[in-house]
């Protein structure tokens, strides 16, 4: 497969200057980087791209170029071209100071000018992505204003736009806070809230799916559906997040932006066109309307556990106590499984099961869907057994793609049937290789389509649901951390969660 080979439909933003905060962290190193030079091989780059780390790293422009280029050397998931390299950072700049020297920002503010200067036609449009700890974030962005470079008035060809990595605050306080204090100096419509879960093909394709075929969305519905598993799992530990883990856990981690984000895109009703902000409405309907999970019903709906040493890939792993910056006496949750209900027309009374956590069995990420039962069980006399629920599987990784499971009868006998699977890959069937996640995120960053970016409302409705189940946890009825098997597919407690209705993840 050649290098250009992609789906990522050929739309080609206007001149822009993106100015990277932590420019020499493992973010920008391993992910951003790396995505800025596939945009440049798939021709997706505006003509004029310039790039302007920041850090407190003592580099000179020469010396982050040359950093920059050794980052997508190695993390490219192909040998990079020399010629493709030298023309994404033919334009690469450096400041060195900390995050909250107004100094730093003088000197950000001279490096753009010069920039500009350069470009010819109107001003480059200006994205300040924010690939740094979460504590920075109020700071940078207050000095981005203080500096003037909030808002570049009538000489750029866009408004600056502010790129925010997760997490967008720890409880709902917090993320209030964050938006408010971003409010006093960007407008709602510059700030881009990345989650790269979005990013993905299978994720964007829900929508697609959904309201692009006649056969699904009619049966997309409590008459018809039995209930809905989405998991996200991992094989990985926490292995040098320690410190991060710790202060988070899953719930904060994967729950409020991921698993939240899946269930409102599968679940929100049609909106009135796609339109980012019809389709964000949507969501945040979908999120207000999930049915608290509190001290009455969070020991019955919730499930908390940490892994303990095990096998993977038969190899011995240790448990989370034993990991590298973890307490000891950690009551950390690693794993999290939700018994999730929306109180709508559309779904009441349908269960949404969530689960995600590390070191489990497979590394896989999917919402199932599994529609109920036929009523009567016509084929006791002739068949052993009765007809299993049918299951469309969404596929988001690492196999992005989506599947159907019905029943048939054996081949050559009378008494068996057996559940078969209609299969469908997008690496099999459209032959090229699927965006990155990060790609996808900033070139639709570039061209201000914000539809996979999280609004404020939905972040702090997200926020607002995961907090209470947050404080049901500190009270006297919260269900206890459970440890499980590293290898294994998490606690008994999640399986019993299931097992009590007469239903069944589905593991392998």
């Amino acid at each position: 497969m050649s290098e250009s080979t992609s789906v990522v439909p050929a739309l080609t933003p206007a001149p822009t200057t993106m100015v990277i905060f932590g420019a020499t962290g493992d973010l920008t190193k391993r992910k951003l980087l790396p995505a800025l030079y596939r945009l440049k091989v798939l021709g997706l780059m505006p003509k004029t791209f310039n790039i302007v780390g920041y850090s407190t790293r003592d580099f000179s422009h020469s010396e982050f170029r040359d950093f920059a280029v050794s980052a997508v050397k190695k993390y490219s998931p192909r040998e990079p071209e020399e010629a493709h390299l030298e023309a994404l950072f033919q334009n690469t700049h450096f400041v060195s100071s900390s995050f909250d020297d107004d100094g730093g920002y003088k000197k950000l503010t001279r490096v753009l000018e010069v920039l500009d200067e350069k470009t010819e036609g109107p001003q480059a449009s200006r994205i300040f992505y924010l690939a740094t700890p979460p504590s920075f974030f109020e700071v940078i962005i207050e000095n981005l204003y203080k500096a003037g470079l909030s808002d570049d008035g009538a000489a750029a060809i866009d408004r600056p736009k502010v790129i925010i990595e997760k997490p967008f605050g720890r409880d709902l306080a917090s993320a209030k806070n964050l938006n408010e204090v971003i409010a006093k100096y960007f407008d709602e419509e510059q700030i881009y809230r990345i989650d790269h879960y979005l990013g993905k093909e299978t994720v964007q394709n829900i929508l697609f799916f959904r309201f692009a075929n006649g056969i699904y969305e009619p049966i997309w519905n409590r008459r018809y559906i039995d209930h809905v598993q989405i998991t996200a799992a991992e094989t990985n530990g926490v292995g040098k997040r320690g410190k991060y883990f710790e202060e988070s856990g899953t719930l904060r981690d994967m729950v409020q932006n991921h698993l939240m984000q899946l269930l409102s895109l599968v679940a929100m009703e049609a909106p009135a066109s796609m339109s980012p902000g019809k389709i964000r409405r949507e969501k945040i309907e979908l999120v207000q309307a999930l049915r608290p999970i509190s001290s009455d019903n969070v020991s019955s709906d919730t499930v908390r556990g940490q892994y303990a040493a095990g096998t993977l890939d038969e190899q011995e792993v240790p448990g989370y106590k034993d990991e590298v910056g973890i307490a000891a006496d950690s009551e950390t949750e690693t794993f999290v499984a939700l018994k999730v209900f929306i109180d709508n027309w559309r779904w009441a009374d349908v269960p949404f099961y969530l689960r995600t956590g590390k070191r489990l069995k497979k590394n896989v990420t999917e919402i199932a869907i599994h529609f109920k039962r036929v009523p009567i069980c016509l084929f006791t006399q002739t068949l052993t057994g009765c007809p299993e629920n049918n299951t469309l599987i969404l596929k988001i990784q690492p196999d992005e793609g989506i599947a159907f499971q019905f029943n048939v009868k054996r081949p050559g006998s009378s008494r068996h049937m057996e559940q078969v699977t209609m299969d469908f890959s997008y690496g099999e069937t459209f032959k090229a290789e699927l965006p990155l996640a990060y790609e996808r995120l900033i070139l639709d960053c570039m061209l201000s389509d914000a539809t996979l970016f999280p609004h404020k409302a939905g972040i702090e409705a997200s926020w607002a649901y995961i907090t209470q189940i947050l404080e049901a946890w500190q009270g006297e009825s919260a269900p206890p951390i459970v440890e499980y098997e590293a290898g294994s597919w998490g606690p008994d407690a999640a399986e019993e969660l299931m097992t009590r209705e007469r239903r069944f993840w589905r593991n392998d």
